[in-house]
């Protein structure tokens, strides 16, 4: 796959854009035969993902640009998607929508064709659309808009070989006169217009409409390409707008939308008979919160408690943990190393092989620890999760989810859409903070990420937790109360204090359809394989510097200054070495609680308290990172201090209260 912005001399460049969740993904796919997540929720594709092509013998580099609504941004990925159509010389944009919404879609084709760019327009998810009794009349609308259009069905295969048609035979002529809207709002464009003088690689009609929309980020450019000519520009802009007195970004919209409706006159007709499919049906149960909400506990109940935490962090890590590392693997290891690499003296290990031999099999040697942790505790559950989680996400009811729960969200100072980073948490936290990029305002993703670091565990960590809890009666309730007790008090709290604008919730529905066994598998072996190239070096640096602390004497001081902690929180000093474990990865933590309880080591009441304080405690190394380079570094350390404390004063609560009832 070719990274690099610009293409090779030989390669034209084609940019896919259109709405979040309309197929992008699966065509980049199908033309480049690389895999990107092909999710049936917005917000997938945030970064920026470049491919090569061969299509009917020509090269091709292909751009899959983040999910955007209009040229006129509100999200980040709308901001980076409209930067690589003004900033990007593209042969070729291809812009995909889902037929069953066109008439909500389309106008954004016009601004694509009204911006002078080279446009081929998809209408995807035709099957769909067929499905629910709507017909649309292709060959017209080609002819309407005067551009290519292609019925497609991506995911099925359906119109990709008219499309590379379309594509190896494009030569971007026109037959269409210019899209016209009120004659006074056309006269006030043209005013605008008129007084642009630079190149801005599209349409000086689509820079004026946007200036007249007090698009601040194409002001700022427009001051740049035009200098001194800028005043006079902003001078006309000015004067348009105070003439008006009206909300121009309104106005625009409503009259692009009405082109809409006049194109498709004709074009799109609708079977009524067949709109109430059985489909659409469960969809009303999914967003009915009265139905929604018993939905949602039973999926939470099968997918989180009884499969992945059930089957995953029980059958599936007894096996692997239990009878294949500790049963044969470890053994074998420690008495290879003890024949091989000998020396017991602490004290001189430098003049022996002791150093080696602690390195590959010792307390937190690579192999004990490192290898142990990775494949045979945490690997199970997060194949369980991500099996689960694409089942889920292919079948189209993480949307919904967002509907049902937008109203509550709403109470944290969040919209429904922040569902998909918060459940995205519970496969990994650090994937989930990037995925914040999505949230419409800054005070958003700050909540969001609070919550995210603070209460939402990762499904590594979630699985462990559940798995050693539940042989604690009582102890899961308690645990589940704590941390959702703590979610709605600083979401609550967070959404009074936190500065800023409120988020407008707007989203579009996928189908919702039985998911396809190819998606699953595809989606679940890119998560595995991201984890093993992402995740597992980690835990291999971490066993590492576990190591030289331990050799070093380092790691005991850091223990030592977390023992007054551990007092307070009721908890044995040796569990101050999981939470030291627990900064370089979550689910490192838990599985250290998972060993704790297995020799016995823990009471009830202290396993429940660990685990509740684990949760809250600050997000792994990762996540951190993470933060920072999305937040910056004042937010991440602040998120990180506060967290931290939270984390300590709730255990420590805990503790009181659960020795106070003799639990």
């Amino acid at each position: 796959m070719q990274t690099s912005d610009q293409p090779d001399q030989a390669q034209k460049r084609i940019i896919l854009v259109g709405n979040p969740n309309v197929g992008k993904s699966v065509l980049f796919n199908a033309l480049t035969g690389s895999y990107t997540a092909v999710s049936n929720y917005p917000g997938t594709s945030v970064e920026i993902l470049s491919g090569e092509a061969t299509i009917k013998g020509e090269s091709y580099q292909i751009l899959d640009t983040p999910g955007m609504y209009s040229l006129m941004p509100i999200t980040e990925e709308e901001r980076v998607g409209r930067d690589i159509l003004f900033n990007k010389s593209a042969d070729l944009v291809v812009h995909l929508l889902d037929a069953r919404n066109i008439d909500r879609m389309l106008p954004m084709t016009l601004q694509l064709i009204e911006a002078g760019l080279p446009v081929v327009l998809a209408v995807n998810i035709i099957d769909e659309a067929e499905r629910l009794g709507m017909m649309i009349d292709i060959p017209r609308l080609e002819q309407k808009l005067g551009i290519p259009v292609v019925s497609s069905a991506f995911a099925r295969k359906r119109g990709f070989e008219e499309l590379c048609t379309v594509i190896a035979t494009y030569d971007g002529t026109r037959s269409f006169e210019p899209f016209r809207y009120a004659d006074d709002l056309e006269r006030d464009i043209d005013r605008v217009a008129s007084v642009l003088t630079g190149d801005y690689r599209v349409s000086h009609r689509t820079v004026a409409l946007l200036l007249l929309q007090k698009d601040i980020e194409v002001s700022n450019r427009v001051a740049a390409v035009e200098a001194p000519n800028f005043a006079a520009v902003d001078a006309e802009v000015r004067r348009v707008i105070f003439e008006r007195r009206t909300d121009l970004h309104l106005t625009i919209s409503l009259a692009r939308k009405r082109v809409c409706t006049d194109l498709l006159a004709g074009i799109v007709q609708q079977d009524e008979t067949r709109r109430g499919a059985f489909a659409e049906k469960l969809s009303d149960i999914m967003m009915n919160p009265w139905t929604g909400i018993p939905l949602l506990l039973l999926v939470l109940y099968f997918v989180l408690y009884e499969f992945v935490g059930g089957f995953g962090a029980g059958t599936l890590v007894d096996l692997l943990e239990g009878e294949m590392f500790e049963g044969w693997l470890i053994p074998w290891a420690v008495q290879t190393a003890e024949t091989y690499l000998p020396g017991d003296d602490i004290s001189a290990w430098y003049q022996s092989w002791y150093w080696l031999r602690e390195l590959i099999v010792g307390e937190y040697g690579l192999v004990t620890l490192g290898i142990r942790y990775a494949v045979a505790i945490i690997l199970p559950i997060v194949a369980t999760f991500f099996l689960a989680f694409s089942v889920i996400e292919d079948s189209g009811y993480f949307p919904r989810l967002a509907l049902l729960v937008d109203r509550v969200f709403k109470r944290f100072g969040m919209s429904g859409r922040a569902v998909i980073p918060i459940v995205l948490g519970l496969g990994c936290d650090t994937m989930a903070v990037m995925v914040t990029r999505t949230l419409e305002t800054v005070r958003e993703r700050i909540i969001a990420t609070i919550l995210l670091t603070l209460a939402i565990p990762c499904s590594a960590q979630l699985g462990v937790i559940m798995g050693l809890l539940s042989a604690v009666p009582g102890a899961l309730a308690i645990w589940l109360g704590s941390i959702s007790l703590l979610f709605v008090v600083i979401g609550l709290l967070a959404a009074k204090l936190m500065p800023g604008e409120e988020a407008i919730f707007y989203m579009e529905l996928p189908p919702l359809r039985l998911p396809q066994l190819r998606n699953v598998l595809i989606k679940t072996f890119s998560r595995m394989h991201w984890y093993f190239l992402e995740i597992f070096p980690l835990f291999m640096i971490a066993s590492v510097i576990l190591w030289a602390g331990k050799m070093t004497g380092g790691l005991q001081k850091l223990i030592g200054l977390l023992e007054p902690v551990m007092l307070l929180l009721g908890l044995p000093v040796s569990t101050a070495a999981v939470f030291v474990l627990g900064f370089f990865r979550r689910d490192f933590g838990a599985a250290g609680l998972y060993d704790m309880q297995s020799s016995g080591l823990l009471s009830a009441t202290q396993i429940t308290v660990a685990a509740v304080t684990l949760t809250l405690f600050v997000p792994c190394v990762a996540q951190f990172l993470m933060m920072q380079k999305e937040r910056g570094w004042k937010v991440a350390l602040t998120i990180f201090v506060f967290v931290t404390l939270v984390a300590f004063v709730v255990g420590a609560l805990l503790n009181q209260l659960l020795t106070t009832i003799g639990f």
